[in-house]
């Protein structure tokens, strides 16, 4: 087989076959890898959708890389297999016999022996196989059974590694796209240098309004405009606004998704810092079709130092995304990999949990405490919504158009720091009466005299 032979063709699976060293050839003794799916449990699957019209041209010239796809081989290859293939650097000359972790629930545990190997080692760029194992069963236990024949996981680094590969694979300059607005500030920059067209979803106290969204496709569609292909969402504890969609919300957006043949991006990263009883209805857990790329992170619930993030989406467009990183990072680290899978190995489903449980807790003290001096201190200058989860408060100033100068140019006299709300626009030169204020970080201590801070700021500005 010619290296040009390793093709990122979606229509088929293009296989190499290596003989088994030690084995007579008679005995017919093989073993095989796939090229264009993540993980053997993909085999054989058939998708409910064609993708081809949706990838970009950018994603479509895309092929494997060798040497990756023989980390693959390498890797997963049977006991006893000689390979002189791929440049890894042998283990024993790194300088680390064992790494520690202590919890602060006095657990610990200790990385070593092959473990250590793994984790000081080159990994598949699909991610660390253990814990895209484990991943696979949490999923399937927050979001329903999923059909690992045509659904797998990717570890990208942080989640929005993964939105702008996803990006990268969907979207060509000049196109359109439906975003959530306002809207996370990172993904604006990142879409930036596709000049793209913006379709607004705007945004009330329960999060898009799926009805104004039907609308403004029609009218877009009646205009004789390109219609898209792509639609951003970010639908727990949206940033910055702090809404949630409700569930029938999310099943009407996932019916438009249908009837204008959307795929959905589902940045959930502030999924598990809802304010709500209950975990929401993911739109992932409604997917039928093979429409949703789902985008978890670990920076909100362990560390975001680790750089940990989770693609859940149909095998063939995480397969243009695995491409897309073989050509860059490579892999996402393996030590963080690892780390995080010994942790969640001796956690299991039950501390896992209760952890996510604790988080929710720490911060919907910090949103409560933030609430009553809001209340206290902007009565009468401002108007908000109570987020439903994540980090920030996203506060309407009274008669003030754009609140930039105020925050950037005179916040620091007042000792106070926020963002303003423009920053969060499709268009952020556009003013903006909104400042997002953040209750993650800031001692509990602090929040009423920074609400006091801000209230003067603003009076000096009204007047």
């Amino acid at each position: 087989m010619e290296c040009n032979d390793f093709r990122a063709d979606l229509s088929y699976t293009k296989t190499i076959v290596l003989k088994q060293p030690g084995r007579h050839l008679k005995e017919k003794a093989y073993f095989r890898v796939s090229f264009t799916q993540l993980s053997s449990s993909s085999n054989n699957a058939i998708p409910k959708m064609d993708y081809t019209s949706f990838l970009s041209e950018m994603s479509k010239r895309r092929e494997p890389s060798v040497l990756r796809e023989l980390t693959k081989v390498v890797l997963g290859a049977p006991q006893g297999t000689i390979s002189f293939a791929t440049g890894m650097p042998n283990p024993s000359t790194f300088p680390f016999s064992e790494i520690k972790v202590k919890l602060k629930t006095g657990e610990e545990y200790t990385v070593k022996g092959k473990d250590l190997d793994n984790a000081l080692q080159y990994q598949p760029s699909t991610g660390y196989a253990e814990l895209r194992e484990i991943l696979q069963e949490f999923i399937d236990q927050d979001h329903g059974k999923q059909d690992w024949k045509t659904r797998n996981v990717l570890i990208s680094t942080g989640s929005n590694d993964g939105i702008s590969r996803a990006v990268d694979m969907l979207l060509n300059v000049g196109d359109p796209i439906i975003i959530q607005h306002p809207l996370y500030s990172g993904i604006e920059t990142l879409l930036k240098p596709y000049k793209p067209e913006y379709i607004l979803a705007e945004q009330d106290k329960d999060g898009v309004d799926p009805q104004i969204l039907r609308e403004t496709l029609e009218n877009h569609k009646k205009a004789g405009k390109k219609m898209p292909k792509v639609m951003y969402l970010n639908p727990t504890g949206a940033n910055p606004t702090g809404t949630t969609l409700t569930t029938d919300r999310r099943r009407q957006i996932y019916k438009l998704a249908q009837e204008y043949n959307l795929i959905i991006l589902e940045d959930d990263a502030y999924y598990y810092l809802h304010f709500l009883e209950a975990n929401p209805i993911s739109l992932l857990s409604l997917d039928t079709d093979g429409r949703v790329i789902r985008f978890d992170s670990f920076s909100k619930v362990l560390s975001s130092g680790l750089r940990l993030g989770v693609v859940t989406g149909p095998t063939q467009l995480l397969r243009q995304i695995e491409l897309h990183m073989q050509a860059s990072t490579l892999q996402t680290s393996s030590l963080a990999q690892v780390l995080a899978f010994q942790l969640l190995n001796i956690w299991g489903t039950d501390k896992l949990k209760q952890h996510y449980k604790n988080v929710r807790a720490f911060y919907k003290e910090r949103r409560d405490i933030m609430i009553r001096a809001a209340e206290k201190h902007l009565k009468g200058l401002a108007e908000w919504n109570v987020p439903t989860g994540g980090m920030f408060l996203w506060i309407k100033v009274h008669k003030i158009e754009d609140t930039n100068a105020m925050v950037m140019s005179r916040g620091g006299d007042k000792k106070i720091i926020l963002v303003p709300g423009r920053c969060f626009y499709a268009d952020p030169q556009k003013g903006s009466p909104y400042i997002r204020a953040a209750f993650s970080i800031a001692p509990k201590e602090d929040i009423d005299q920074g609400m006091a801070r801000l209230a003067a700021l603003i009076k000096d500005e009204q007047n």
